[in-house]
């Protein structure tokens, strides 16, 4: 049975569930398994026709002690997870004909149109499976940048062992992003709006990483977490990269490259561990917006944060990206002491200059790039002009970054570029971005976003300066009220 221990190295292995229902280990660090199991070429060409659950189920039992979930139970989960999904086949695909060979995964089809309904539906009902065998409930809080908070709002709908909190930096999401999360009536859902946020939603994860440093608090409201923190987020994360590779390779065992709009790097590390576990990945191309914080980790070897720049990919508008440490515990050998000295240094600096030895162990299959805003736009505007395809600014971001690629090497692999948010989710961008600004196409508006036009909003709003003391004084007030 594989176990799970945290990057840090305090505390010692856990089961599954343990991991899941912790959301931050003990020490504060991951959680991540204690080995990584093996895919070979011969399962992957079994795997070659299966559908996305079929496929789902196959990764994940890897991970899942049968002793922990039957493969019934995990079947069934898988099913009603993505039951609620808009496209039957959960993830298709859409090629592009310039350049060529460059495909889009689009995994924008789940109720909050984005690519955290792929991970967040699996999750959430996860929690809700082991909480109900424990007779047990829990208080969720969840930092975002505006699709991670509906995603696991709306999972949590109906779930009587769960409260979810979402924190948000008001004014830094779009008012569609919002409105997905304050227009929903369950009781069990608390929206929290937090204004004055100098660095966006990485001031709320260190907010949160507070909360849970709190063991009465924490204790007290039985917390934890299914932001990318999560093992159980990056694990499921790792389906749609296998799923990816074995829809558009034409022969088992050939490369594909991999162009992933990047910022908190929980969707690239779930590529790298699947990589890590057999997948065939040529390059990964990290695609980050203006704020560059991986373009900097992995062009320079430097780890740093930056001022904050508000860009049209603001999913992506990230600072600090905290699921980096756990891609490159496993990039170095699964070393916990050099994580957790790195981490100091961090704190205490602001900045780590990783090694030439360490750079160059997790730098090995990635090319980064850094795209401007102007940059975005443009590119929104040439797919839509040249293919009459609609391009989100996060799938932008990928596409532009794959375009450079492929003039800077000599790389001819097939390139998927993850679209991981729907474009309704982000009119002002698209009408920006086209020469036409008087009317929307209408691959830009989606019926469920128009429909929370027409609702009334429920949220609490804080000021950033206040936040510590408001938030945890407004958790208890409201603990165990969700089912009332």
């Amino acid at each position: 049975m594989i176990q799970y221990v945290s990057t840090k190295g305090g505390i010692q292995p856990v089961d599954f569930e343990t991991a899941i229902l912790d959301g931050f280990a003990a020490d504060g660090g991951l959680y991540v398994p204690t080995e990584l199991p093996r895919i070979t070429l011969s399962q992957l060409m079994t795997w070659k026709d299966f559908s996305f659950i079929e496929l789902a189920y196959e990764v994940l039992s890897l991970f899942i002690d049968e002793s922990v979930m039957s493969e019934k139970e995990l079947r069934q989960l898988l099913t009603d997870s993505y039951s609620t999904f808009y496209d039957s086949n959960v993830i298709p695909f859409h090629p592009l004909s310039s350049p060529p060979n460059l495909f889009i995964q689009e995994l924008f089809h789940g109720p909050t149109l984005s690519f955290k309904d792929i991970g967040m539906s699996f999750i959430v009902n996860l929690f809700n499976f082991f909480l109900q065998r424990k007779k047990d409930r829990m208080t969720i809080v969840v930092a975002t940048t505006g699709d991670t908070g509906p995603a696991a709002a709306h999972a949590s709908i109906g779930k009587s062992t769960i409260d979810t909190w979402v924190l948000y930096p008001k004014e830094m999401i779009t008012e569609e992003q919002e409105r997905q999360m304050t227009t929903i009536t369950a009781p069990n859902i608390y929206p929290v709006g937090v204004s004055n946020c100098p660095d966006g939603a990485d001031d709320l994860d260190i907010l949160i990483a507070e909360l849970f440093a709190d063991k009465e608090l924490k204790e007290a409201l039985n917390l934890s977490s299914v932001n990318s923190i999560n093992w159980g987020r990056v694990m499921m994360q790792t389906v749609h990269y296998f799923y990816g590779y074995l829809k558009v390779i034409d022969r088992v065992g050939e490369p594909l490259n991999f162009a992933v709009p990047s910022g908190a790097f929980g969707n690239l590390c779930a590529g790298s561990l699947a990589r890590a576990m057999g997948l065939p990945v040529g390059k990964f191309i990290v695609s980050n917006n203006q704020n560059a914080c991986l373009h900097r980790i992995f062009s320079t070897g430097i780890f740093s944060k930056e001022e904050m720049i508000n860009c049209p990919s603001s999913a992506i508008d990230i600072l600090v990206p905290y699921n980096f440490w756990r891609y490159l515990y496993f990039a170095i050998g699964q070393d916990p002491i050099k994580i957790s000295s790195w981490i100091n240094e961090y704190n205490q600096n602001g900045i780590v200059h990783f090694d030439r030895n360490t750079y160059e162990a997790y730098s090995q299959g990635f090319v980064s790039y850094s795209i401007s805003n102007e940059k975005t736009l443009s590119t929104i505007e040439k797919v839509f002009r040249e293919e009459n395809y609609l391009l989100d600014p996060h799938a932008a971001v990928a596409v532009a970054a794959a375009i450079s690629f492929k003039k800077d090497y000599s790389n001819n692999a097939p390139i998927l570029c993850l679209a991981t948010a729907h474009p309704s989710k982000f009119p002002i961008a698209i009408k920006d971005a086209l020469t036409d600004k008087e009317q929307l196409p209408s691959g830009a508006t989606h019926f469920s976003i128009e429909a929370a036009k027409e609702n009334c909003e429920r949220t609490y709003t804080c000021h950033f300066e206040n936040m510590r003391t408001a938030i945890p004084k407004i958790m208890k007030e409201n603990s165990n009220k969700g089912d009332s």
